[in-house]
């Protein structure tokens, strides 16, 4: 009889970080809104998409970004969305305004709206490397094979 009990136990596996493949995709900024870019570029990174999607694991794959100059945002957030640093210095506080950062460098804002939807801890950490952000059309990552989707 607990043999049989034995039998019929099921087991929960859970994934690795060393069994994920990785897959690549890439995907094109231009006219996209930047939170729900953001919010499904996170989803492919933390490999919620994935059925073998673990809490503590890195299962996610790598995401691409090109054209993120083209990025959109709706209402007045251009004009009154702020970017703040602080140096950890007296007076080192850095405020940059949306449209100041989109023409200085519009990878940093993809890659700020992205790694604040991960999470804070040191899988997070390590999840952020695994998204690639380019200003233009063009990436090298032409090598790995990566799939064009559309979000």
């Amino acid at each position: 009889m607990k043999e049989a009990i034995k039998k019929s136990i099921r087991t929960t596996k859970f994934a690795k970080s060393v069994d994920n493949a990785g897959n690549w995709f890439v995907v094109d900024a231009d006219g996209k809104i930047l939170g729900r870019l953001a919010s499904e570029i996170a989803k492919m990174i933390r490999g919620k998409n994935n059925p073998q999607f673990t809490p503590n694991a890195d299962t996610g794959d790598w995401v691409v970004v090109i054209n993120a100059d083209k990025v959109k945002v709706t209402g007045k957030r251009a004009e009154q969305k702020d970017y703040k640093t602080h140096s950890g210095y007296p007076g080192g506080q850095k405020i940059r305004t949306y449209k100041e950062l989109i023409i200085k460098s519009p990878e940093k804002i993809i890659e700020l709206a992205v790694r604040r939807m991960l999470p804070k801890t040191r899988l997070g950490k390590g999840l952020i490397h695994k998204l690639k952000v380019y200003r233009g059309n063009e990436h090298p990552h032409s090598a790995q094979k990566p799939v064009a989707i559309n979000i």
